[in-house]
């Protein structure tokens, strides 16, 4: 019987060809779009799950309430918290683990050297992150002078040699030998960026300074393993008031106390997709659910597209199902019948759509910055496949199922099909929910190209074309920095060279302590501090609003700020220029500085929010060299020159260099990588809505042949003809955009108060949208409509 049941959908398939292209098409695209997701969805769900401890890790963070009143989560911490975790909380941990942030450093064995973004930590990470050795043991950390390699670091550096016991500088001012080789971390967890860890007291013998610190000073990670069968709540209530405790008698404490801190563990399950600064954000976890949304909206539409066909070719089956009931068949027979042509749809569908996720895996993995691959091995992918298939199948085969197997014999034979006057109206219903999925998705498109568009545009207050940035990563860039900047500008290649403490696409010291006559004013998380050589406002091109810029002939100058716009509105003074301000940071002495300029907000962090209030001083205590580079030149033709000098004069450090402009392009990434996804599936979700309505103007139009025709032969035009046919399809795609409109306003304008600079939700965003689904209705339904229209009535009416 089956098999009876699978040759009869066989053969409905091949008979019917474009109605069953139309329905196999759309529901390949339909499932491929929803398979792509998932492997999303499960990569991003999985995050972190390759480590074997992923149950008992968690992150050490400060909780609060920041000087704006908000709820914040901050997982960089005071040196000093460590020991006193250590000292009184031990016994609630296997490993707690004080580590510096990742950051690039450059490995050198010989002539080799190489750029590795790597961290120091303590000596049991191995055995907590459960790191795949290759080389080595767990305990490769146990010596002060030692370093683990990732295997693909280890290749780089030695190529096929045995890289064990092999010395390696770190920065120049660090030695460790190589006491094993681990496995590369997969792409989905947090450590895989690292290419090396080290012991964090290597580190710190080289930067006495950490050691030093007190608990003002916020700038460490701490891991910690809890013992098993013990609760993250449970720890975390135990241990909040230990920094508390310990900054209750402190000089600053009153204003630390303020924040009210409290000590929480992060568990690694909330790092990725809920590691938001500020508590009350939900994170990036509402973006993996919304784009899975999207996924599932995309194979309803084309399950929808499946329902419709067939409810609409009812006609073409209804004496079939007559015949076959009056003969004998049970509803029951009938129905098992439809479905199993719906399975078979769905099963030629899956194969395809299988084809079709293996070609675009490789340019979604591009666009989505993943390394996505389809488990072909793994049984619960074969299983979630199957459950998959059935699933569709059912939702596909569901209605269309159980709607022709309910026709009456009786009435069908005497030629009365339809059942009811509102037989249509489960179809026109689809149509609706179709499109009104659809516009949803191109609104939302729109404003988020338009959202990017928007923080693209602003402002940034100094010039980022043709200015290169680069690290000082060694010791061996000290003391030359004035020979550097000469021989730079004797190429003729270099406009002028600064140095600074952070890179103008960054910010990396944040201070409080600012008085003025007397009266203290806070930022409300800290001011931006930095460091800066007198030619950094050539270099970058700052723009001034009143005041100047330093100067070298000055010696004042080293007591003087150049404040920007945000800092001046904290002043709250019309005319700062010239105003004394008292700076009392905590870990060095108070100084007074004299405002000497006021210059544009520069934006250096996030493009969507507010600026940081941030003041420029003169120090020698530079991280990073900015060059700007001689316009009338190109950069091919000025970096190798650059490249050379930097050789001759820092022989220690690879010339890793990097454009301005580009860095601040990439802040934009995650923005972009959403509305690519977004703009993707959007097309792909009215395709296939136009796909279905392709195929329901077809039937109509057939269904309709005989009354065409009489209507040509009474006078009837194209035209009449063409809107008799469309006005249904333009109706309902009106009532979708009228659906869909409220619902897309609600929704973004959420989306767009998590961003402090933000675009406007303009009205004709929604005019376009809905103009744009009625033009694409219109041209999809047009040439089905004009094609009966213009066909010759003698050939319609034959048969009457």
């Amino acid at each position: 019987m089956f098999r009876n049941y699978l040759k009869i959908a066989w053969r409905n398939l091949v008979r019917n060809k474009v109605y069953s292209a139309i329905n196999i098409g759309g529901l390949a695209v339909g499932m491929a779009v929803a398979m792509l997701i998932g492997l999303w969805v499960w990569d991003e769900l999985s995050f972190n799950k390759h480590h074997r401890n992923y149950d008992r890790i968690a992150q050490v963070r400060e909780l609060g309430i920041s000087k704006d009143g908000r709820r914040y989560s901050n997982t960089s911490l005071p040196y000093p918290l460590a020991a006193e975790l250590k000292n009184n909380y031990q016994r609630f941990f296997k490993h707690i683990l004080i580590a510096n942030d990742p950051y690039e450093y450059i490995l050198t064995t010989g002539e080799m050297k190489l750029t590795q973004k790597g961290q120091f930590i303590e000596a049991g990470a191995p055995e907590m992150l459960t790191l795949t050795m290759l080389k080595g043991t767990w305990a490769g950390l146990a010596d002060p002078h030692s370093i683990l390699l990732s295997a693909s670091a280890a290749t780089a550096l030695f190529g096929n040699e045995d890289p064990m016991g092999k010395p390696v500088n770190i920065n120049a001012d660090m030695v460790a030998n190589v006491t094993g080789v681990y496995l590369d971390l997969p792409q989905n967890s947090e450590f895989h960026p690292i290419k090396f860890f080290a012991p964090f007291n290597l580190w710190t013998s080289a930067n006495p300074w950490v050691k030093e610190q007190q608990w003002n000073n916020w700038f460490l990670s701490i891991y910690a393993q809890v013992q098993p069968n013990t609760n993250f709540d449970q720890i975390s209530a135990i241990i909040k008031n230990s920094e508390i405790n310990q900054i209750k008698n402190l000089a600053d404490g009153q204003e630390q106390l303020a924040r009210q801190p409290q000590i929480a563990l992060l568990p690694m399950s909330r790092w990725h997709l809920y590691g938001s600064y500020y508590v009350d954000d939900n994170g990036p976890v509402q973006l993996v659910w919304l784009i899975g949304l999207i996924g599932a909206f995309v194979l309803l539409l084309a399950c929808i597209n499946f329902m419709n066909l067939s409810t609409a070719r009812s006609v073409k089956r209804a004496k079939e199902v007559g015949i076959r009931k009056a003969v004998g068949s049970l509803r029951g027979q009938l129905v098992s019948q439809f479905f199993s042509e719906s399975f078979l749809v769905v099963l030629l569908a899956f194969v395809l759509s299988l084809l079709l996720v293996g070609g675009s895996l490789p340019w979604f993995n591009d666009i989505a910055d993943k390394q996505l691959t389809i488990p072909w091995t793994t049984s619960l992918f074969w299983l979630t496949c199957l459950l998959f298939v059935l699933a569709t199948g059912f939702a596909a085969g569901s209605y269309p199922a159980l709607y022709l197997s309910s026709f009456q014999p009786v009435k069908v034979l005497k030629g009365v099909v339809i059942p009811g006057r509102f037989a249509a109206v489960p179809r026109k219903l689809l149509i609706v929910l179709q499109f009104t999925v659809s516009v949803t998705l191109v609104i939302g498109t729109l404003l988020v190209y338009r959202q990017i568009q928007h923080a693209k545009n602003r402002p940034i207050g100094y010039d980022k074309a043709g200015l290169l940035m680069v690290e000082k990563k060694t010791a061996d860039f000290n003391g030359k920095q004035e020979l550097l900047r000469s021989e730079l500008k004797n190429t003729g290649m270099v406009v002028e060279v600064a140095e600074s403490r952070s890179s103008p696409t960054g910010i990396t010291m944040w201070n409080g302590g600012f008085s003025q006559k007397g009266t203290a004013f806070d930022c409300p998380n800290g001011c931006g501090t930095l460091p800066v050589s007198p030619e950094y406002g050539q270099t970058v091109g700052w723009q001034f609003v009143e005041g100047r810029d330093f100067s070298k002939a000055l010696a004042t100058d080293s007591s003087g700020f150049i404040i920007n716009e945000s800092f001046a509105k904290l002043l709250g003074l019309k005319t700062p220029v010239g105003r004394r301000v008292t700076w009392s940071p905590g870990h060095r002495p108070p100084k007074t500085y004299t405002v000497l300029g006021v210059v544009k907000d520069m934006v250096a962090l996030s493009p969507y929010t507010p600026t940081i209030p941030t003041v420029f001083f003169l120090e020698d205590n530079y991280s990073w060299i900015n060059i700007r580079l001689n316009p009338a030149i190109s950069a091919s033709e000025a970096l190798p020159k650059i490249e050379a000098v930097f050789k001759k004069l820092i022989p220690t450090a690879p010339f890793d260099y990097k454009f301005a402009d580009q860095e601040y392009a990439a802040k934009f990434a995650a923005e972009e990588r959403i509305g690519t996804l977004a703009l993707v599936f959007t097309i792909l979700a009215i395709f296939i809505s136009c796909l279905g309505v392709f195929g329901l103007a077809s039937f109509m139009a057939e269904a309709r042949t005989k009354e065409i025709g009489v209507r040509k032969v009474l006078g009837a035009s194209v035209l009449n003809l063409w809107g008799l046919l469309s006005q249904d399809f333009v109706v309902l795609v009106g009532i979708a955009v009228g659906i869909a409109t409220p619902i897309a306003y609600y929704f973004l304008n959420s989306w767009l108060q998590k961003y402090d600079y933000r675009t406007e939700l303009s009205w004709w965003i929604f005019a376009v949208s809905g103009a744009g689904a009625l033009a694409i209705t219109l041209l999809t339904v047009s040439f089905q409509s004009i094609k009966a229209a213009l066909m010759n009535p003698v050939k319609s009416l034959r048969s009457e």
